[in-house]
Formats: C-alpha cells, sequence, structure tokens
C-alpha cells in the first residue's frame, strides 16, 4: 500500500469515529462550552501521562510551540461552534454544515500550506454547494440559526485544517494533539466569564462536575473520537493535502445522520430534500478520488487530512 493510499485509510477511520461526535453531542446535556471543554481536557490530561509527549514537546521551538498552540484556539472555537451548531438545530444538519470547509480549504489552502493552487479543487468544492443549500432548505425555519453557526463552523476548520498541514511535518503527532487541544482548553477557560455576553446559548459552569450519564459519554467522546482520529489525521496530513482530507471529511454527515436516524429518530425533523442534498455532498466525495487518480503528480509532498478540522487529499 503506499503511503498516500494508507493515508486515505487512515482519514476515512477518523471520519467514521468523528461521525459519532454529532451524536455524542446532541446526548450529552451539556451547554456547547462545558462539552467542548471537558472534551478537550479529558483528551489533554491523559497525553500529560505520557513521556512520549514531553520528549516531544522539549524538542520543538517556541516559534512552532507558538504556532500549533494558535492552531489549537481555532480547533477550540471549531468545536464550539460545531456543537453549538448541533445545539441550535439538531446532529444532523450540524454534521452536514461542514461539508461547507470544502469549498473554503480549497481557497484557503494554497496560501496558508503554501501549496499550488488548483482549479479542480476549487470546482469541486463548489460543486458540493447545491447539496448544502437543499440542506439547508430542508430544514425548519427554526434551525437557521444552527446552520449559519455551522458554517462559521466550517470556516475554522478549513483555516486549522490548512495550518495543520502547513505544519504538521515538523512534530510528533501525540506532542501536536497534546499542544493544540491544551492551548484550545485554556482558550476556553478565558472564555468562560464572556460566554454569557458574547453568546448565551453556549454559555455553561465548565467547573461543575458533570452527573455519571454525561460524564460516561464524554469520555467515550475524548478518547474514541477525539484522541485517536486527531492524532492519526496528523498522521495522514502527512502524505496528503488539507482539501482532499476536508473532502473526505464530507462523508462525516453521511455517517452522522444515518446514526441519527436509528438512535435519535431525527428523520422525523427533515425532509426529502434534506437527503436530496446529502446524496450530491457525497458524490463529490467519490468523484474526487477518480479526478485525482489522472493527475500527474508533479509534487508528491504535496498530496493528501484533518481536517479535520485537516482534518485532506
Amino acid at each position: 500500500m503506499t503511503p498516500v493510499a494508507k493515508a486515505q485509510w487512515q482519514i476515512h477511520l477518523c471520519v467514521v469515529l468523528w461521525g459519532f461526535t454529532a451524536i455524542l453531542g446532541k446526548l450529552i446535556t451539556l451547554p456547547a462550552l462545558p462539552l467542548v471543554w471537558w472534551r478537550m481536557l479529558l483528551v489533554t490530561a491523559a497525553l500529560a501521562l505520557l513521556p512520549r509527549v514531553w520528549r516531544g514537546l522539549r524538542a520543538l521551538p517556541p516559534r512552532l510551540i507558538a504556532a500549533y498552540a494558535g492552531i489549537g484556539a481555532l480547533v477550540a472555537l471549531h468545536w464550539l461552534t460545531f456543537y453549538g451548531s448541533i445545539k441550535l438545530s439538531n446532529a444532523s444538519v450540524g454534521a452536514t454544515c461542514i461539508a461547507l470547509g470544502t469549498p473554503m480549504t480549497a481557497l484557503l489552502e494554497p496560501w496558508l500550506a503554501r501549496r499550488p493552487f488548483s482549479w479542480g479543487d476549487v470546482l469541486l468544492g463548489i460543486a458540493v454547494l447545491p447539496g448544502v443549500a437543499l440542506v439547508v432548505g430542508g430544514v425548519p425555519a427554526g434551525m437557521h440559526l444552527g446552520i449559519a453557526v455551522g458554517a462559521l463552523s466550517a470556516l475554522l476548520v478549513a483555516l486549522f485544517g490548512s495550518l495543520n498541514k502547513r505544519f504538521v511535518e515538523h512534530g510528533d503527532a501525540l506532542t501536536v494533539t497534546a499542544l493544540e487541544l491544551g492551548a484550545g482548553t485554556l482558550l476556553l477557560t478565558l472564555c468562560v466569564p464572556l460566554m454569557p455576553f458574547v453568546f448565551p446559548a453556549f454559555a455553561g459552569d465548565v467547573f461543575a462536575l458533570p452527573d455519571l450519564h454525561d460524564f460516561s459519554l464524554l469520555l467515550v467522546l475524548a478518547m474514541a473520537c477525539t484522541l485517536f482520529p486527531f492524532a492519526l489525521s496528523l498522521v495522514a496530513l502527512r502524505h496528503m493535502s488539507a482539501f482532499a482530507a476536508q473532502l473526505a471529511v464530507n462523508l462525516e454527515p453521511v455517517y452522522a445522520i444515518l446514526l441519527a436516524i436509528v438512535l435519535l429518530g431525527e428523520q422525523r425533523e427533515l425532509s426529502p430534500q434534506f437527503y436530496i442534498g446529502v446524496v450530491i455532498i457525497l458524490g463529490a466525495v467519490l468523484v474526487h478520488p477518480l479526478l485525482t487518480r489522472r493527475r500527474r503528480i508533479e509534487h508528491p509532498e504535496t498530496l493528501a487530512t484533518a481536517e479535520a478540522k485537516g482534518i485532506v487529499e
């Protein structure tokens, strides 16, 4: 298996696990801010127990530490708006909005990650937009604020995915994960007193211990759906572009919708138009590998995740 093919399998495994995050976000009763704060804190605490992480941190120059910390701030804001979108709409809509990150990544990655601009990527990203438009038209009007917040979340994932692509080769994946999520936890802690005034719907007491139900789900969210796929996506990004990874992440809403139907019965809230939009998004994801196989690879180091966030080619 070539490094690029392996990276594609790795990113799709990440996407499957990320498909559960929207469901868990809906099942956890905490508001968006404490939900994301606990998610990031648990992962950071787990990684802090690994000597490998501390060795990697000592090996990083201050400039890279600052860069990863800044990316971590974007990750925190992405997750905050992602779960805010879910709370304001539902799991299916919140996950589908991430597809907007594809055209954004096509425009931002060449600038932020310093790779050649591709009109093919831009056009494929634009092809996703009719699907997103159908998704928006297929939900009740009361969920439109959730879609707007979800679009902001997609912009943030395009930013941090492209920046991760630029810096991913300079640090150990677990060390980078710990540094980014630790910085994100610190940012969210600083946001606690401001959130009731800036966006009351996201606010909540981050220092109150969750009940057993929420804490159990938070552990699953942090360990199985965050720590492992986040680090793995950074490994995959070494052999694929941020655009390719983000395009693969468009499959996340497909998994999330199927899970939401089975676990939450959300199909009663959505129209057939919504599902037609999802099919268009899925079609763009499947076409991309076929197109890239025909390209002559002149710069293999720029090929495709996260992303994620990076999540991609």
